[in-house]
Formats: C-alpha cells, structure tokens, sequence
C-alpha cells in the first residue's frame, strides 16, 4: 500500500531556487501585481505556462496520464514533475476545482508599466472587478482579440493565480495585467498619451456604433452591479452603451468585454 500523500518542501527546479507551495484552496492576496507565488491546475494553464520561457517554475505535481500528454504536447520540461495519484492533487485543491491532473506552482508574471503600451494598443481597463471567474474569461477575449493589456487596481482585484489563471485557460501568458494603484490615475496617464477612454455602461450616453474608434483606445469596464465609479465615469471621454434588442439589455461584463472587443477589432 502507497504511503499517504504529504506535500513537501519545494525543491530547487526547472530555472528558480525552491519555494513552499500556499495551498491552492486557500484564499488568495487581493493584490494581482504583489503575490509571491501563482497556483496553476488544468490542462490549459499549466501547457500554455510551460511553454512560457518568462515564467520561473517552483513544483509540477502530475498524474501519469497527465504527464503523458504533457510530454506529447511539449517534449522535454523546463521543471522536474513529480508524479502524483489524482486525489493528492485534489487535497490541494477546492472540491469543485477542476484540475485535469496537473498542478503547478511557480513565480507570479512581472507587472509591466503602463509607459510600456505601445502608441497603437487597444486595453482593457477593469474598474474594480473582483470575480476572479470574469476576470479569468475576460482576459481569455483579451487574448483572442489581441489586446495589449489588462489594467487592473492592486486592490480590489483577483490575484492572477487558482480559478482566475483556470477561468483564463491560458490566457494569462498572453496578455499582461498591468496592476496600478489608482486607476483614476491611470486613466489620465493614458489620456495624456493620446489614448481614447471608452468607458461602457448599460445606460451610456451614446451607443458604442456612435463613437469614431481610434487608436490608442482604452476600454473601461464597470463592476457587475456597481458599474464605473464616479472618477472613473468622468475621466472617459465616451460613456457608451452597447445596444442589444432583446429584454435584457445588461449583459455579464465578461459577455460585454467579448462584444466590445470585437466591435473594436472589427471597426480598425
């Protein structure tokens, strides 16, 4: 009979010195841009920050069928696994979390400056959006649209680890979150910059068909409930609406991001 499962001491792997792994169940810091570690499981995650050469890896716990596909997808690792029965990864994990038998803990992404979005960027801007769920799925739009970035407050946001980094199915290798801590700030920043504020809300001013899209743009998304804030409101140069013609007219803010993206990928 296998000895009982009991996580240890990362040990020195891949291209980083050993660290100790936070549980993943356990509730992550309310700070994207200052978190000493990122808890990653599922087979989308893991792959996709695997073949990432600026992550920094700590511990891959795999199971045998997962470390086969693994090595199919990849070939040779950048981190030793360690080769694991699936219900010791679920000891780590919620019990509605979904890992598909990969775990991994590594080193958080840097936090780029906002100075470092180029002159022609299309960003997203999330006003205090703390479901890490729809920030997970709107950072997944980010990437197949091709935006340059996801400002995010350092307060008040998910971290980019556990069900956000799942929600993003890889997402987070892609598209950086640009943590700041003021985003009024930050909107005036990019202001000065040149860059268009769009902000969005149901009852916009104006609807989204309405406003000449240009590059730079910045499109600010509201809280599910709360919807911009007052500074946040003020320092967009558009408040628009997107029209929908059924009942409902307000939308999941992810559902809403997807759309405007797309809007705005389709009017460049």
């Amino acid at each position: 009979m296998a000895p009982p499962f009991r996580p240890k001491q990362a040990r020195p792997a891949g291209n980083r010195p050993g660290g100790h792994a936070r549980r993943a169940g356990a509730p992550p810091p309310h700070r994207p841009g200052d978190i000493d570690e990122a808890v990653l499981y599922g087979v989308h995650p893991v792959v996709e920050a695997l073949r990432n050469p600026h992550r920094r890896f700590r511990r891959l716990l795999a199971t045998e069928n997962a470390l086969r596909r693994l090595r199919e997808e990849i070939g040779d690792l950048p981190v030793e696994a360690e080769l694991v029965r699936p219900s010791e990864i679920d000891r780590l994990l919620t019990p509605d979390s979904v890992h598909q038998g990969l775990y991994l803990v590594c080193e958080p992404l840097p936090s780029p400056d906002l100075d470092s979005l180029p002159d022609d960027a299309v960003v997203l801007a999330l006003d205090q959006i703390t479901d890490p769920h729809n920030v997970g799925a709107i950072l997944r739009s980010a990437a197949a649209f091709g935006a340059a970035a996801v400002i995010v407050t350092i307060r008040h946001s998910p971290a980019a680890t556990g069900v956000l980094a799942k929600s993003a199915s890889g997402a987070l290798e892609h598209v950086p979150l640009v943590a700041v801590r003021n985003l009024g700030d930050a909107l005036e920043t990019l202001g000065k910059r040149g860059f268009l504020r769009l902000g969005f809300d149901s009852e916009g001013d104006v609807a989204l068909e309405e406003v000449a899209l240009r590059r730079p743009l910045v499109m600010v998304m509201g809280a599910e409930g709360k919807g911009l804030r007052q500074r946040t409101r003020e320092l967009c140069d558009h408040v628009a609406r997107l029209e929908v013609p059924g009942a409902i007219t307000s939308l999941n803010v992810s559902n809403a991001t997807a759309i405007a993206l797309y809007a705005a990928s389709r009017r460049r």
